[in-house]
């Protein structure tokens, strides 16, 4: 996994890897990922390019604003996980989804709505994420909006 359980060590990565891509310099492969996604993701420069004003900034559901680190943190997570195939069919049903969607970051989003359930879930029982119960709702995506099953 590329984060720690740290907030403020997560969100160093991003502001880290920001930098020094503006500064030309080389890229660690997870950093490399992190640049990927923000590629995807031009509304969220300006909180990357801003260390001072968002390392401890505080977003609520009550804001209305989505934390940018925790929903760019959620495409890596995905990108984890289907690069690694944990939990296992993950790929499968990614690569279906995008296949039938045309587009993999707008899957990704998809998936997302399945990670997060699992995660708050998670946070709610005071439990592990419950892999399979995420696995098969991946999966359901994949049937109901992917392409045909290879």
């Amino acid at each position: 996994m590329l984060f720690g359980n740290d907030r403020s060590e997560t969100r160093e990565v991003f502001f880290r890897s920001w930098e020094k891509f503006h500064k030309g310099e080389p890229l660690e492969p997870g950093e490399q990922l992190v640049i990927d996604v923000l590629h995807r993701h031009p509304e969220y420069h300006r909180v990357v390019g801003d260390r001072a004003g968002y390392a401890d900034y505080e977003w609520t559901p009550e804001s209305g604003e989505t934390n940018p680190f925790l929903h760019m943190g959620m495409h890596i997570a995905i990108a984890e996980q289907v690069g690694t195939d944990r939990p296992q069919g993950i790929r499968e049903a990614y690569q279906r989804l995008a296949a039938g969607m045309g587009d993999t970051h707008a899957a990704e989003h998809e998936i997302m709505e399945c990670l997060g359930r699992a995660l708050w879930e998670a946070q709610r029982s005071g439990t592990q994420p419950d892999e399979q119960g995420y696995l098969e709702c991946v999966q359901r995506l994949a049937r109901d909006k992917g392409g045909p099953a290879q």
